[in-house]
């Protein structure tokens, strides 16, 4: 019946200018010389229209016979007579503006329908920390917080998945093998392929942490471990960031090569590629470490993790074009195991959790989170993460991934 919004504050208006309220659904015409609106909402009023200009002015009778064409409660109209008059003398003192005067809703919401279908979350990333020993200069994800779900709440997030369809997951961060020197993530290996029983677990590193004893307690319930190298020129990975203090990158990927074929592990290298190594020629190391599978990225800028203003990184200088990355990529085609990933392949792709277990949409070049799966649980949360099921599979990202079904030679 009356107006559910109104615009706050103090309305001025010509004197010579009239007005149209609509009170219920009744129009009222107010003729020229009306003050200016009360200065605070009132509900009497439904819709504000400014006419064209009037000579008459308003005395006594006609606000008498205007009143008198309301249909409103009597208190009602009181109120609204006394602001009406209060207001009079405040709006011949205001200087004279005009005013169109829009009534619209001030609260935008998540519209429902902009939810995509539910997915089912086949192969998971689990960035279950943002802490790195390193600094990447394009990190995509950067230590913005050092939260760590407790163990048990982060087994009751795998075990979710499970139940909603996963087969692999991969475990990355942050440097994943920094919390708690690699024992949280240990527990979470075992448990998730004794436990769940998932036919693949795999972890992506920068190898600085990794110990051996590591992979004598940890190693039989790992598929794949994949090693992130840019570059087999220590100063060029230097330039990237992709090293600490005078340790060798290098000879960490060889030494943990070594360990994957003693402790029986897949063996995977992740390179991303930007104007630093872009020209590199990495045929030779690549077929001597022989990789399961080398992934080879463009870099990739992410609003609020590498670039912009709240951005931890500046990964511009990092970028490439696209005809870069596949002169890169046709140099080194005769490489069988090198599996390509341009940014639009990497952007809707992937499902990724962070630390709080919730799915991180990058559609629009910055990360959206869902709710935790935690808290409304997988089918709800993942249908906010962008996940493009037809391109997940288009890229490749359903292989032979579990270590029993590769027919490694150890």
């Amino acid at each position: 019946m009356f107006l559910h919004r109104y615009v706050a504050g103090q309305c001025h208006v010509q004197p010579s200018t009239s007005f149209v309220f609509v009170v219920s659904k009744q129009k009222v015409n107010y003729p020229a010389g009306h003050p200016a609106l009360p200065h605070t909402p009132h509900p009497a009023v439904a819709f504000l229209r400014l006419r064209q200009p009037s000579r008459s002015r308003l005395n006594s009778r006609s606000l008498k016979m205007l009143l008198s064409s309301v249909v409103a409660p009597p208190k009602l109209l009181l109120q609204f007579c006394i602001s009406t008059l209060c207001s009079v003398w405040s709006s011949i003192l205001s200087k004279i503006l005009f005013w169109t005067v829009t009534v619209s809703p001030a609260v935008s919401r998540l519209d429902p329908s902009e939810a995509q279908a539910a997915s089912t979350p086949t192969s998971v990333n689990y960035h279950f920390t943002r802490k790195c020993n390193y600094k990447c200069g394009f990190c995509f994800h950067t230590a913005k917080t050092s939260f760590v779900l407790p163990l048990d709440e982060a087994k009751r997030g795998l075990r979710l998945l499970k139940e909603s369809g996963m087969e692999k997951i991969n475990f990355s961060g942050g440097e994943p093998f920094l919390h708690d020197r690699g024992e949280f993530l240990g527990e979470l290996v075992q448990f998730c392929k004794q436990d769940l029983q998932l036919p693949s677990v795999s972890i992506v590193s920068n190898g600085s942490m990794i110990r051996e004893k590591w992979f004598q307690k940890y190693g039989e319930h790992l598929d794949i471990l994949a090693i992130s190298c840019d570059s087999f020129d220590e100063a060029t990975n230097q330039l990237i960031g992709r090293a600490q203090g005078r340790k060798s990158h290098l000879d960490n990927l060889y030494r943990i090569r070594k360990w994957c074929q003693e402790y029986k592990v897949a063996f995977k290298i992740n390179s991303v590629i930007n104007t630093f190594n872009v020209d590199e020629d990495m045929m030779e190391n690549i077929s001597q470490l022989n990789p399961v599978r080398w992934k080879v990225f463009q870099c990739l800028l992410i609003d609020g993790e590498n670039a912009g203003e709240k951005a931890l990184r500046e990964a511009e200088k990092f970028v490439i074009s696209e005809q870069q990355f596949r002169d890169f990529l046709d140099r080194h085609n005769s490489i069988s195991c090198l599996v390509p990933e341009s940014n639009e392949k990497m952007r809707n792709s992937y499902l990724i959790l962070d630390e709080y277990m919730r799915f991180l949409d990058c559609r629009e070049g910055r990360k959206d989170p869902s709710k935790s799966i935690l808290d409304v649980g997988v089918k709800e949360a993942i249908c906010f993460s962008g996940f493009d099921e037809k391109m997940f599979l288009m890229r490749g990202g359903k292989y032979v991934w579990s270590k029993a079904d590769m027919k490694l030679e150890w």
